[in-house]
């Protein structure tokens, strides 16, 4: 099992130990989209979903799954996030919701896995909050961005 960082020498589960590691500046973002029903769209631009203002909501949301990363994902370390923002750009030609979760910190492993949480349950709750307007609505396209910081240094996802 040599090669995989989170399994220990009898191929049991195991955490990495990051106690000699040093602090570095950490950043990471991540994205993804909901694509929905000209119904939705319009409700959310309208600010007229039942259940309240969708994207406030959601923001909230990716922000607090962030910061609940490891209680949600085995073996990740916790980590004191420094910022976490949850942005939105509605694509309206396209029914489609882009979500963009950007995480920094100052610490001894990266923030891939927290901003990643955090698109995914942001995007989960537009789900939740418009899924009695139209169950239909897909999640997907979730994917590291950007990384920087530590070991590994500067990530760029190229669009090719």
């Amino acid at each position: 099992m040599s090669g995989f960082t989170h399994i220990d020498k009898n191929g049991n589960a195991s955490m990495v130990d990051v106690s000699a590691k040093n602090e570095t500046q950490r950043f990471a973002r991540a994205s993804g989209k909901i694509t929905v029903s000209q119904a939705v769209m319009d409700a959310i631009n309208s600010d007229s979903v039942p259940k309240g203002n969708v994207l406030a909501t959601a923001r909230i949301a990716g922000i607090m799954a962030a910061k609940k990363t490891p209680e949600l994902i085995p073996l990740c370390h916790t980590l004191l996030l420094s910022k976490v923002a949850v942005d939105f750009e509605l694509e309206p030609e396209k029914n489609a919701i882009h979500c963009f979760c950007s995480v920094k910190l100052t610490g001894k492993t990266g923030a891939e896995m927290e901003a990643l949480t955090g698109c995914s349950v942001a995007l989960l709750t537009i789900y939740d909050m418009c899924k009695a307007l139209d169950k239909t609505m897909e999640i997907g396209d979730v994917h590291l961005d950007e990384k920087d910081g530590g070991k590994s240094g500067h990530f760029l996802r190229s669009e090719a």
